[in-house]
């Protein structure tokens, strides 16, 4: 069975009503017929219907043993931190989203956990780098903005050679086109506010382990901490995994289209898109990521200056200037000043992310109107370079 049916399927029908919409639980509590004697559910921290459906349904998506949702991307990372212990190290992809590396490097650092970047598109730079205090690997691929793709197979045999966790961030490619669990990872998360919502109206964090056993410690943890994703939340992510497969292929199908053009384009210096065979990784890409890219197109300017990128990202229509990425509307961003500003300009710059770079999150208008939108944009730039040796 296809995997888009099963997606479907898996999400059942109400056994009380008969309602194909799964019914939204909005409670904070669950009578008892006697203490501890419940049909399931007790409190709703602990466990909510309605929130359960999605965390199987994500299980189910990823091949793991186990989904727990949180209340935003970061609370789920979190949550996997939180298996380590004092003394124990992280090494983690360089091109690292910013709110992992502020969490890694500003919260956990002062209890004693210890963070390593290094470059995992080339799978020897973490067998180089892992050492016997590396408990937990940490993997965007591709990551953000700079659309790094590293091999999860070959990290993860790297990983649990040394006995330590690989966790893959696999919020851009999304379930429907990669599974890290059944390439070796332990761990996935996502950040559901992107692509499995797919509308840009909610907040929320998934995680899926590979076993019970390690299904057990988040479970434990996600309730002892208590930041779970609330009953309304859960339903629209759920409304929006029933359209992931189909959004996903257009989504894929207009980057590259959008990541064509820049290639070909006069004012861009660098495109980065996994689906480029041009791009570092491409064929990894495509053997993990089941022939199609994802939404995301990054790109640096010849210009490569913050004012340009600046011009450019203010200069859009369709394209609307706004944190975030992964819904139906087509969204961009300058992560120097927005998502990455809270990583240091020499991190941030060694990692490939320049002061030129804008990501674009293409949505699913029609990709020549979002190019045509982009050319726009990049001949304003055009002009006020001109403007600019005009006035001296």
């Amino acid at each position: 069975m296809n995997n888009s049916t099963k997606l479907i399927h898996s999400i059942p029908v109400d056994k009380l009503t008969g309602s194909v919409s799964v019914p939204i639980y909005q409670t904070s509590t669950f009578v008892q017929e006697a203490p501890g004697v419940h049909k399931g559910f007790d409190y709703a921290r602990s466990n909510n219907p309605t929130r359960q459906v999605l965390e199987d349904a994500v299980a189910a998506l990823e091949q793991g043993a186990n989904g727990f949702a949180f209340a935003s991307g970061l609370a789920a990372i979190d949550a996997v931190v939180k298996l380590l212990e004092s003394g124990d190290e992280i090494l983690a992809v360089d091109d690292i989203y910013g709110g992992a590396f502020r969490l890694f490097t500003h919260i956990y650092s002062k209890f004693g956990i210890s963070v390593k970047y290094v470059d995992t598109t080339d799978a020897a730079n973490v067998l180089d780098a892992i050492t016997d205090k590396t408990k937990l690997v940490w993997l965007e691929t591709p990551t953000n903005p700079t659309l790094k793709i590293s091999d999860i197979a070959a990290i993860a045999a790297i990983a649990h050679n040394q006995g330590a966790l690989l966790c893959v961030d696999n919020t851009f490619a999304s379930p429907a086109l990669q599974q890290p669990i059944t390439l070796g990872a332990d761990i996935v998360v996502h950040s559901a506010t992107k692509y499995l919502g797919g509308h840009s109206d909610l907040i929320a964090g998934l995680v899926v382990t590979a076993t019970r056993e390690l299904g057990e410690k988040i479970k434990f943890i996600q309730n002892a901490s208590g930041g779970i994703l609330g009953p309304h939340d859960s339903w629209l992510v759920i409304r929006g995994l029933e359209t992931l497969h189909l959004r996903a292929k257009e989504h894929s199908a207009n980057a590259l289209k959008v990541a064509t053009f820049l290639e070909q384009h006069p004012a861009v210096d660098r495109v980065y898109y996994p689906g480029l065979e041009t791009h570092l990784n491409h064929d990894i890409a495509a053997r993990q990521q089941q022939g199609l890219f994802g939404g995301v197109v990054s790109f640096t300017l010849k210009v490569d200056t913050v004012a340009a990128a600046t011009t450019v990202v203010t200069a859009t229509s369709l394209f609307k200037l706004a944190e975030s990425l992964g819904g139906v509307k087509s969204l961009l961003c300058h992560p120097a000043t927005m998502t990455h500003k809270s990583i240091p300009e020499e991190n941030r710059k060694s990692a490939g992310v320049a002061d030129s770079l804008i990501r674009l999150s293409v949505g699913l208008e029609h990709p020549d109107d979002l190019i045509q939108d982009i050319t726009s944009a990049l001949n304003s730039l055009k002009v006020q370079v001109r403007s600019s040796f005009a006035t001296a």
